[in-house]
């Protein structure tokens, strides 16, 4: 690989690094949402349920499965933009060893 090619490269995922910033906010702020709502739903649900305390957690449960399982994706979300940025963040110290192992050879 040349020198110029490992300086694209780096360039592009600097670049892609930049873009997952504003991606991290997003995912977490979606998060933050759907934790909201289900907490929201579920003390709503919880409320206005009849029976003992195990009973109405049980449906409490139940009547926030929705609001749950879109939490968990939100959480899923939010790992998968982080996961890529520490993979952004490899790539971007590989390519920098890369170029000095480049500049070592040229020198000698």
């Amino acid at each position: 690989m040349q020198s110029n090619q490992i300086l694209e490269q780096l360039q592009e995922l600097t670049a892609e690094g930049r873009r997952g910033v504003p991606a991290l906010y997003e995912a977490e702020h979606a998060l933050a949402e759907c934790e909201h709502e289900l907490d929201t739903v579920e003390a709503k649900a919880f409320l206005n349920a009849e029976g003992s305390v195990a009973e109405r957690n049980a449906r409490a449960r139940l009547a926030s499965a929705d609001a749950r399982l879109a939490r968990d994706l939100a959480k899923a979300q939010v790992s998968r933009v982080k996961m890529k940025l520490r993979l952004i963040e490899s790539e971007i110290m590989a390519a920098a060893t890369m170029s000095k192992l480049i500049q070592a050879e040229m020198k000698l």
